[in-house]
């Protein structure tokens, strides 16, 4: 059996796991960052707390707490059903067991829960999806998609995952993508359709290896930047 979902999912990771996912520096931190289909992930909470300027966009953030929660709570043991039934496609190293990795990502998701609405007031949360940000062109440093392009390639055409980076390319000077690797643990079909275009495009495109590995081989992340 590999790893499958009939639909995006909302399932949050840590501050402490974007900064490894995405090799985000000290230096990188201060820039403005924007989160794409962030979800209820820690890392918004975190990075405002440390001092950070970091803007999440999701659909999900039409919905207020307590309806996120519930979705957050019927998405659970689908989630952890079929890790229990794919271990062996996880590296079990910081996240030593499937029980562990529940609490791991329910903790990431209650720090989301406590900022949301905070944070929303603040205009750090905000509806909205890809291929079509809202945002003005060039509002941003850096553009993070975590487990979103890429991961979803069986829902997600190749055509949508080149007219999303170049959103994202539209209203930051770099982007970064993570992980490469489906959810059953494959490289991504849309992989060098995108990557080709982009460098055709006229972009410097680099696949880089980063300190954070959870799905076996899912070690990489898209570095996408203007020649």
């Amino acid at each position: 059996m590999s790893f499958a979902l009939e639909k995006v999912i909302p399932w949050g990771r840590s501050y402490d796991e974007y900064v490894a996912m995405f090799g985000l520096t000290e230096a990188d931190l201060k820039f403005r960052i924007l989160g794409c289909g962030d979800g209820p992930a820690g890392f918004n909470s975190g990075l405002t707390k440390r001092g950070g300027h970091v803007i999440s966009v999701d659909p999900i953030y039409v919905f207020e707490a307590a309806q996120i929660r519930s979705r957050i709570s019927e998405t659970y043991e689908t989630v952890m059903a079929q890790m229990r039934e794919n271990q062996s496609n996880y590296a079990w190293g910081a996240i030593s067991s499937v029980e562990k990795l529940g609490r791991v990502r329910m903790a990431a998701m209650e720090t989301f829960l406590s900022d949301y609405m905070a944070g929303k007031n603040e205009g750090r949360y905000i509806a909205g999806e890809l291929p079509s940000l809202p945002f003005e062109s060039g509002s941003f440093d850096i553009a993070l998609s975590s487990h979103f392009l890429f991961l979803y390639s069986t829902h997600l055409t190749a055509g949508f995952h080149l007219q999303a980076m170049r959103e994202m390319l539209r209203v930051a000077r770099e982007v970064r993508v993570f992980p490469l690797l489906t959810l059953d643990g494959a490289p991504s079909p849309h992989l060098s359709f995108v990557t080709e275009s982009l460098i055709a495009q006229g972009f410097g495109v680099e696949v880089k290896r980063v300190p954070y590995e959870f799905q076996r081989g899912g070690n990489e992340m898209l570095l996408i930047k203007p020649v």
